[in-house]
């Protein structure tokens, strides 16, 4: 089975081809071509596929085997596979997602391959209904407080297609961000678990931002967290409606004007391909 390993902003995930190659069981395979010192090594797995609803699809599994709705980073490099390796033909493609159906705009460099993408990450979900979390389906959740295990917390909750739970820290260099995460992940309130995310607003336009990803741990880069932290912030009145977002594994630039759908634009790199032989 032929791989290509790519990243963005260092949320690195295996790619298969799903044009050439065929995986009977994607969640073991996640499990097992994730692993970072038995197998190729990443936060999880993705297939890319033919669709008859977008030029291309793309299927997004965890290290854990779990299967989500959509990554940010990965449906970037989704589209440069795509352009780079000949599926499309174009700059401007959809790509078919658990999330539905997203527009992609591409920016090739001098040697003609792919190194930005902007995306519409369509429009956020605010209601417990659309993460979902258990209570009212149509309340919000925003900047409400939530004690978990010895500290309360404010948290704004926003869907991007999959769940996410945004918490302002005033220094999220140092903030323990495992023993919260792990335990705000499964958390009751949330029956199909939730990404969280901490951040440190540094100005109205700036901010750092560590995840917790559902099913995968603390990862370099989440696009569709850091599309939840561009709403949260704006909602809470933190930070305006353009957001430059420093990831531990890179920046993206980030958009939301408060009413329709949130922007991102950032890299997308290919780092290796090889074959690997499932066991």
């Amino acid at each position: 089975m032929k791989f290509t390993k790519m990243h963005g902003a260092g949320n690195d995930y295996v790619y298969i081809d799903g044009f050439s190659e065929a995986v009977a069981d994607p969640a073991a395979l996640a499990r097992e071509i994730s692993d970072r010192n038995f197998g190729v090594g990443g936060d999880g797995l993705i297939l890319i596929l033919p669709t008859e609803q977008a030029d291309v699809c793309m299927r997004m599994f965890n290290s854990d085997g779990s299967e989500a709705e959509m990554c940010g980073n990965g449906v970037r490099c989704v589209a440069k596979y795509a352009y780079d390796h000949g599926l499309v033909s174009k700059t401007t493609i959809t790509v078919e997602t658990g999330a539905g159906v997203l527009p992609l705009e591409l920016f090739t460099n001098a040697a003609g391959k792919v190194d930005r993408v902007r995306v519409n990450m369509g429009a956020p979900g605010l209601t417990r209904g659309d993460l979902p979390m258990t209570g009212p389906a149509d309340e919000q959740v925003i900047d409400q407080e939530l004690t978990i295990l010895d500290r309360t917390f404010r948290i704004t909750c926003v869907s991007m297609g999959n769940p996410h739970c945004v918490i302002f820290v005033d220094d999220v260099a140092n903030f323990p961000v495992e023993h919260y995460g792990t335990a705000i992940e499964n958390h009751p309130l949330f029956p199909r678990r939730i990404n969280v995310e901490f951040v440190e607003v540094l100005s109205e336009k700036e901010v750092r931002q560590r995840t917790w990803e559902r099913g995968a741990g603390e990862t370099l880069a989440c696009g569709t967290g850091a599309s939840a932290v561009t709403v949260a912030g704006l909602l809470t009145g933190r930070t305006g409606p353009q957001l430059l977002n420093h990831l531990t594994g890179g920046d993206l630039e980030m958009a939301w004007d408060g009413q329709g759908d949130v922007y991102m634009t950032g890299p997308a790199e290919e780092v290796f391909t090889g074959d690997y032989s499932p066991c």
